[in-house]
């Protein structure tokens, strides 16, 4: 677990400064296999006063997953009732499936002062930032190639071949907007792209608090950050190319 935060109010204070940003969102997306879901898990595990924030669906509820707890399922009708009623603060489709994030249930976290993660894709990280453009942070989790992605999920044998190849699609065209994210962080190795996740998060909460992160904390989430990382993340992209798949950035 990294270093936290010093502070001369309390480190357990979250109270945010006068006149600034009343709230963390830390959004966190990758595409599916490159390990966005144990980082995150393990995140709000280790830092209780992170809230995670539960998205709705129209998707079928999958294995052991809680209504509530994983996400909120509902009727396509529902969905299309919160749509009507501008609920969302974003929503999107997903693999055929809609997802959205409740506008209220963010605004009053962040009027508490709370932080809040979201895992959520490109399209509502946009969205989001557009919403809340001084609470937002953005972080996307890079595989270290589209192959190693690909034997990921392979591997783990969830899906058939069709849904696999339609996954791998999908991850080029998420991994071409890695411009709009604040922050990149490299999955090839576990342990450390976790100690990046947690620096970028104790970065951004210090601003919360009043404190300054440990030098090396604060250090390990600068050398995170998208102009830092660039190159690696055209890399990674790169190597779509050998799937027939475009390695141009968007914007």
């Amino acid at each position: 677990m990294a270093e936290r935060t010093q502070s001369s109010t309390g480190p357990e204070s979250a109270v945010a400064p006068v006149g600034g940003p009343r709230g963390l969102l830390l959004v966190v997306s990758s595409p599916s296999g490159a390990g966005k879901t144990t980082l995150a898990r393990r995140l709000l595990a280790e830092h209780p006063e992170l809230r995670f924030s539960v998205s709705y669906t129209t998707r079928p509820r999958r294995g052991r997953e809680q209504g509530g707890v994983d996400y909120h399922f509902v009727s396509d009708a529902e969905f299309d009732g919160m749509v009507a009623a501008s609920a969302f603060a974003e929503w999107c489709v997903v693999h055929g499936r809609r997802y959205g994030t409740s506008l209220p249930t963010l605004r009053t976290a962040l009027a508490s002062g709370q932080q809040i993660l979201l895992d959520i894709d490109y399209q509502g990280a946009k969205k989001l930032r557009q919403e809340f453009p001084e609470e937002a942070r953005l972080v996307y989790i890079l595989p270290p190639s589209l192959q190693v992605l690909e034997e990921r999920l392979r591997t783990r044998a969830t899906d058939d071949p069709a849904v696999i190849e339609a996954r791998l699609h999908k991850a080029t065209e998420e991994l071409r907007h890695y411009l709009l994210y604040d922050y990149l962080v490299f999955n090839r190795e576990l342990e450390q792209a976790y100690a990046e996740l947690e620096a970028i998060y104790l970065l951004e909460t210090a601003r919360f608090v009043g404190a300054e992160p440990a030098p090396r904390i604060a250090a390990l989430a600068r050398d995170c950050r998208r102009e830092q990382r660039e190159a690696l993340a055209k890399k990674v992209l790169e190597s779509a190319s050998s799937l027939g798949e475009s390695a141009q950035p968007s914007s």
